[in-house]
This record gives C-alpha cells, sequence and structure tokens, in this order.
C-alpha cells in the first residue's frame, strides 16, 4: 500500500442521530449478538481495551487523530456508531471505520527517514505546502510519523505502521532520547550550554534537561550538539533563541538507538523485525 492518498475534498457523510428510543433499542440489540466485553474476556482469556487503542495499533489513526473521527461517527460497531473512545473491545471484530471493515493488526514496521529541509510533518497541509507524504518513495504501507519536525528541520524522522507504538515513543515518560545537532550564528559558552541540563523555563512553559555541547566554532557559526528526552514543540529552536543564537540548520541526528548514518535525504530504511522487538522490550511502559 502507498503512502495515503491526497484528499479528495470529499467528506464521508455521517449517520443520522438516532432518538433515544432508537438509541436503546440499537444498544439491546448489538448487546444480544455481542455481549458486554468483560464477560467476553472471561471466556476468552484477553483483557478488553479502549477502541481507540485497538484502532490505533491497527494503524488505522493516532489515538489522536481516531477520537476525532469517533466525533465524527465515522466508526461504527455492528453498524452502530459510537459515541466513546472508552469503548472496551476485546477484538476488532464487526468494527468498521466510514463503513469498511478494520482488517486485523500485522506485527509492527518501523522505518528510518532522512526528511528534507522545506518538507512538512503532515498529511496535508491547507495552504497546499509540500509534505513528507508527497515525497515518501512508493511502496511503503500506510505509516505515521514518531513526533515531528518542523518544516525547515531535516534529519532523522521515524515512520511506524502502529499507532500505539507511534504513541509510546513520543511520551515524554519513556524516555526516549532525541539527539540535534544545530547550527547557529552568534556567541555562546560552553558553561551557558552545560546550565541547560537543569532545565529551563521559556515564557512560561518549562523544558527538561538537556545536555547540550559545543562541537566545533567556523568563523561566526557554532556547531552544537543537543540530547533530550522531551522533544516538546520547536524545543532546540526555542532554547537556543533564547541564548541570544540565531538557528541556520537543525538536524535530527538520532531517536533512542535508531541513528541517522549514512541514509541520504529522501531515503527510507526499515529495521529488522528482532532489532525492534529488542527495542520495544526496552521502552517504559505508558500509562493507558
Amino acid at each position: 500500500m502507498r503512502p495515503p492518498r491526497k484528499p479528495t475534498g470529499k467528506a464521508p457523510i455521517p449517520p443520522p442521530k438516532l432518538g433515544r428510543r432508537q438509541a436503546r433499542a440499537g444498544q439491546r440489540a448489538a448487546a444480544s449478538t455481542n455481549p458486554h466485553p468483560a464477560r467476553s474476556a472471561a471466556t476468552t482469556g484477553k483483557e478488553p481495551q479502549r477502541i481507540a487503542k485497538l484502532l490505533a495499533r491497527a494503524g488505522v489513526a493516532s489515538r489522536r487523530e481516531i477520537e476525532r473521527m469517533i466525533e465524527d461517527r465515522r466508526i461504527a460497531i455492528d453498524g452502530i456508531a459510537i459515541e466513546t473512545p472508552a469503548t472496551l473491545l476485546i477484538s476488532l471484530k464487526g468494527v468498521t471505520v466510514d463503513g469498511k471493515p478494520v482488517a486485523a493488526p500485522e506485527p509492527t514496521r518501523l522505518f528510518l527517514y532522512n526528511k528534507p529541509k522545506g518538507l512538512l510533518t503532515a498529511e496535508r497541509d491547507p495552504k497546499g505546502r509540500p509534505t513528507i507524504y508527497d515525497r515518501l518513495p512508493p511502496g511503503l504501507p500506510r505509516v505515521m510519523p514518531v513526533g515531528r519536525l518542523d518544516l525547515n528541520t531535516e534529519g532523522l524522522l521515524l515512520l511506524t505502521t502502529d499507532g500505539e507504538f507511534k504513541r509510546q515513543l513520543e511520551l515524554p515518560a519513556t524516555g526516549v532520547e532525541r539527539i540535534y545537532r544545530a547550527r547557529a550564528y552568534g556567541n555562546v559558552t560552553q558553561e551557558q550550554l552545560e546550565s541547560l541540563i537543569d532545565g529551563i523555563e521559556i515564557e512560561g512553559v518549562r523544558y527538561g534537561p538537556i545536555d547540550a555541547n559545543m562541537e566545533r566554532r567556523t568563523g561566526a557559526n557554532v556547531w552544537i550538539m543537543m540530547k533530550l528526552r522531551e522533544g516538546k514543540n520547536r524545543e532546540v529552536r526555542r532554547v537556543l533563541e533564547y541564548l541570544d543564537l540565531e538557528v541556520s540548520r537543525l538536524i535530527r541526528v538520532a531517536y533512542g538507538p535508531f541513528e541517522l548514518g549514512e541514509l541520504e535525504p529522501g531515503d527510507v530504511g526499515e529495521i529488522l523485525q528482532h532489532q525492534l522487538v529488542a527495542f520495544r522490550k526496552t521502552l517504559k511502559a505508558p500509562k493507558a
């Protein structure tokens, strides 16, 4: 399957809203054919999970996107639109998205992408600017980016088929390290950079510890290596601008144990399954 195509502009027509009596009748009918997940779990041995989590695991979309789809009544169980992402299920049997059955989840896949400068990390842009999906090579399955790199940031972007894995990698509580190299114009001392290890607050936003070191100076520019575990929006740029530095180039070179290496701009490489399995065992379990 190729990466998501550009939208056609035709939004799906939501099912009509039911009156209270109709809704109750539909729920009773659904309950007669599908027993409560907790009861089903007693006989199958499977633990019920939130539908948003199951759909994310199946690669339908991220949890946040699934919640929006539920609000738009695009997701149904046995033809009845669900109303909350907290709905508990033990499987995706009978679940449809836009009227189409959801396939069982396949093994998680993880790709490394060297994002070029000038691309948005988004599926589409209202302003018509190019996105990563316009440039990804053909033949990839449906993938979701892990976190974001802004328009002018380049380098390593992880892509996964598993929305739940995506969420786990993005959570600050998971503690996955990100490494950036920044070229900036201005004067800064190693002592100033080392002070970032205690974290910093900028305009009411608290940024966690950053391990920053000066690599080299070339004329009026300095190259800085920065390691952090939160990855807030534009964190590296904001912190360096706070130090009166003007960032002219920003490259993410690593995310966890995965490195950019010799991957050329625009190219994609896939992590082997045994490497992915070993890495997942090292992750802290996020809260549900």
